[in-house]
C-alpha cells in the first residue's frame, strides 16, 4: 500500500514551502516571542486568502473541501517554520470538534468565519499541571451557565470562542462529562496571561462566572468525543513535528559543512556524521507513522486510535531529538539568543505537551496494540 501524497498534493506542498518560506523567516517568528502578540496577523491573513484554514472544511460551510491529506500537508509546512499563528488550536482542534460533534446550527454559525479567518478558537481542557483525568474536571455547566478556571489554553487571550470540558451531571467517571461551547468576547469570561515554554505560541487561563454556554454534541459524551478529536488533532499535529524536526537536521547539515575545525569541514568527522544519521533515522520513522496516521484518518479507518498514538509518539520524540541535536551540532553558537537554534527547541516542548504528556500517548500506543493483537 502506498501511502504517500499525490503529485497535486505535492504541488500544494511546494507552494506553501515557497510563500511561508517568505513570508515567514525566522525574524518574524521572533517578533512574536519577544513581544506581547500572540501571533503574526500578517501571516494569519495570508494563511486566510491563501484558503488554507478551510482545507478541510465542507464546501457548504465556505471552506475548500479537500480533506485531512491536504491538512496535513499545510501542517508539515507549517512546522518547518514555526509559523506563530493558532493554525492548531483554530483548525486542529476547534473546527475539527464542530464537524465532528456540532448541530447543523451551530456549523452554520462558526465554521464559515474560520476560512476567512475571522474567528480563532480553541480546545478548554486542563484545570491543573499534569494529565487531564475524569477526576480532574471540576468546572461545572448547569442550566446554560458555565462555571469555572481552565489553564495552559493555547491563544486564550487571542480566541474567540473556546470548547470546554466540563462536568453536567453529579454522576463520577467519564459519564458526567460533557464537551460545552462558549463564546470568549462574551459576559461571565476572564483570561489571564500564563508563562509558556514557547512564546510564539502563547497560553493562558480562562476563567468563567456563569458565562452563557451551550452543550457540544449529547450530554455525558464529552470524554469519548475530546478523545476521539485529539486523536484526529495529533496526527495533523505530528506532520508539524515532523516539518519542524526536518529543518532541524536541514540546519544541523547546513552548519556541519560549511563549519571547519582543524582544517575541515566538522561534517566529515564521525561523531557529527551519526548524529546527522540517527536524526534522520528518527525523522524517517516519525514520517513513516504520520503517513500511516494520514491515511487512517482520511479513510476514517477503525486502525485511526492505533495510527494516532504511533503518530504521536513517534513524531514528538523525532523533533524533540532533533532540536536537541542541532544545538549540540551547532556547538557553543547553538546556545545563545541570536541563534535559531532554540526557537525549534521551545516549539518541540510545546508540541509534545500541546495535547497531553507523552506517558499517556504511550500508554494509549500501548493498549491499541494490545487490543488490535486481541481482535
Amino acid at each position: 500500500m502506498n501511502f504517500d501524497f499525490s503529485d497535486e498534493q505535492k504541488l500544494l506542498r511546494e507552494q506553501a514551502r515557497r510563500l511561508l518560506a517568505d513570508r515567514c523567516p525566522p525574524p518574524a517568528v521572533r517578533a512574536v516571542l519577544e513581544s506581547d502578540a500572540g501571533y503574526d496577523r500578517a501571516l494569519w491573513k495570508s494563511i486566510a486568502e491563501m484558503g488554507w484554514l478551510g482545507t478541510a472544511i465542507p464546501e457548504s460551510y465556505a471552506g475548500l473541501g479537500f480533506g485531512a491529506l491536504e491538512l496535513c500537508v499545510i501542517a508539515e509546512e507549517l512546522g518547518r517554520v514555526l509559523a506563530p499563528v493558532p493554525f492548531s488550536s483554530t483548525v486542529c482542534l476547534f473546527a475539527e470538534a464542530l464537524m465532528l460533534a456540532g448541530s447543523e446550527e451551530q456549523k452554520r454559525r462558526y465554521l464559515p468565519k474560520l476560512p476567512r479567518g475571522e474567528l480563532i478558537g480553541t480546545l478548554a481542557r486542563a484545570e491543573h499541571a499534569g494529565a487531564v483525568t475524569p477526576k480532574s474536571i471540576h468546572a461545572s455547566f448547569r442550566a446554560a451557565r458555565l462555571s469555572g478556571t481552565k489553564t495552559a489554553v493555547a491563544d486564550a487571550m487571542d480566541a474567540d470562542a473556546a470548547i470546554v470540558l466540563a462536568r453536567t451531571s453529579d454522576e463520577g467517571g467519564e459519564r458526567g462529562l460533557s464537551l460545552v461551547l462558549v463564546d470568549l468576547n462574551g459576559r461571565g469570561v476572564t483570561r489571564t496571561r500564563q508563562d509558556c515554554i514557547d512564546p510564539s505560541r502563547k497560553r493562558g487561563a480562562l476563567g468563567f462566572e456563569n458565562a452563557p454556554a451551550e452543550l457540544l454534541g449529547g450530554a455525558g459524551e464529552g470524554w469519548e468525543l475530546q478523545r476521539r478529536i485529539l486523536d484526529r488533532a495529533a496526527i495533523v499535529t505530528a506532520f508539524e513535528q515532523v516539518g519542524g524536526a526536518d529543518a532541524c537536521l536541514a540546519m544541523a547539515k547546513d552548519y556541519a559543512v560549511t563549519r571547519h575545525a582543524f582544517g575541515r569541514p566538522i561534517g566529515s568527522f564521525q561523531a557529527v556524521k551519526h548524529r546527522l544519521a540517527d536524526m534522520y533515522i528518527a525523522n524517517e520513522l516519525a514520517r513513516s507513522n504520520a503517513w500511516y496516521g494520514a491515511w487512517a484518518l482520511a479513510t476514517n479507518a477503525r486502525e485511526l486510535p492505533l495510527a494516532a498514538a504511533a503518530a504521536r509518539v513517534s513524531a514528538t520524540q523525532a523533533f524533540d531529538f532533533a532540536a536537541n541535536e542541532n544545538v549540540q551540532i551547532h556547538g557553543g553558537i547553538g546556545f545563545t539568543w541570536e541563534a535559531n537554534c532554540h526557537l525549534f527547541q521551545k516549539r518541540a516542548r510545546e508540541l509534545a505537551l500541546s495535547l497531553g504528556p507523552q506517558r499517556v500517548w504511550k500508554d494509549r500506543l500501548v493498549t491499541e496494540l494490545e487490543r488490535s493483537n486481541v481482535a
